[in-house]
């Protein structure tokens, strides 16, 4: 949504024009609040336990979802729901309201030594989940898998499983929300949660966050005592920290960022205007930060998860914790 400029001044104004005309016509992440949708289903706790009840019931729900969509005259909703109903996907939580929530597991959540949790960024909905176009730094499903892929590649015998975590309403990347914490603070307590559970099923194992764009502001916010081994942030505008320590993690924070990303061109400033405050800070890619980085070659902003390239191949040595096959 950054809009290249010359300098600080310039940057000031144009997103105080943007606060401005947000308040007076916001937009709103909830566009999709007409589309006809089932509540969600009723779940048991989350436990090893009662994975095969919660990816059933919820196979139930989109199903449902797809149904309803269908027949009010959404095409484009129930195809989606359609794709995302299949027998061999388990979504640990599901919601098709407005426009939509879903956590879904790749591997089995039971025994893996190693969880990473892909979070993910700026308008990411159902729709786009496993869409290759027109938005591909949206399509959350598509990347869990090709991240998934990757690590089966390095280590076909590794216990290891990928959770596409759409467990919040990320703002759309056009929108005052898109740059300020607000979404990020009802993202980071609902990921700290997910987390939480996650560890209390399954304590054996190791929990990494893989924070794309605006979800390396959730997994900012989130960071704090957080039982997690390691934080990876690629194309991202900023955590609200100045600093890796600042996180109050004991992670491993690493960040990335390909050399065609138009991120880069972000600039990494903090600023009050109107009562609230725009920007998220230092880039933790740079040297004062003191992130670990690895290598995400010449990609662009939808790129980090795509096959063969060199951030994925980074990215899925770090969801493996080979944190000394990483390539800088």
């Amino acid at each position: 949504m950054w809009i290249p400029g010359r300098g600080t001044r310039l940057w000031r104004g144009a997103l105080a024009g943007l606060v401005i005309a947000a308040l007076s016509a916001p937009v709103s992440a909830a566009a999709r609040a007409d589309v006809p949708a089932p509540d969600p289903a009723m779940l048991p706790v989350l436990s090893t336990g009662t994975l095969e009840t919660r990816y059933a019931a919820n196979r139930a729900n989109i199903i449902q979802a797809a149904r309803m969509a269908e027949k009010g005259g959404d095409h484009r909703r129930a195809e989606a729901l359609r794709a995302m109903a299949g027998s061999a996907r388990t979504f640990l939580s599901f919601d098709a309201r407005g426009e939509g929530r879903a956590v879904e597991v790749l591997g089995d959540l039971a025994t893996a030594r190693r969880i990473s949790v892909l979070v993910p960024g700026s308008d990411t909905t159902l729709d786009t989940y496993d869409a290759r176009t027109p938005k591909p730094h949206a399509r959350l499903g598509w990347a869990a898998r090709s991240l998934e892929e990757q690590i089966r590649r390095l280590d076909p015998a590794a216990e290891v499983a990928v959770v596409a975590w759409l467990g919040y309403t990320p703002p759309r990347l056009i929108s005052t929300d898109a740059v300020t914490t607000g979404r990020a603070e009802d993202g980071a307590r609902a990921l700290r949660a997910f987390v939480v559970s996650v560890r209390r099923a399954n304590p054996a194992a190791q929990v990494s966050l893989l924070c794309h764009s605006y979800g390396s502001v959730v997994c900012g916010r989130a960071a704090a005592g957080l039982a997690v081994a390691d934080i990876a942030m690629f194309g991202s505008p900023g955590t609200g920290a100045d600093t890796a320590a600042g996180l109050g993690t004991a992670a491993r924070v690493w960040a990335g960022r390909g050399a065609r990303d138009w991120i880069g061109g972000v600039p990494h400033l903090s600023l009050p205007v109107l009562g609230t405050t725009i920007g998220f800070g230092a880039d933790p890619v740079s040297g004062g930060f003191g992130a670990r980085l690895f290598a995400a070659g010449d990609g662009g902003h939808g790129d980090y998860l795509a096959p063969g390239s060199a951030s994925v191949a980074n990215l899925a040595r770090i969801a493996l914790g080979h944190d000394r096959e990483v390539t800088r």
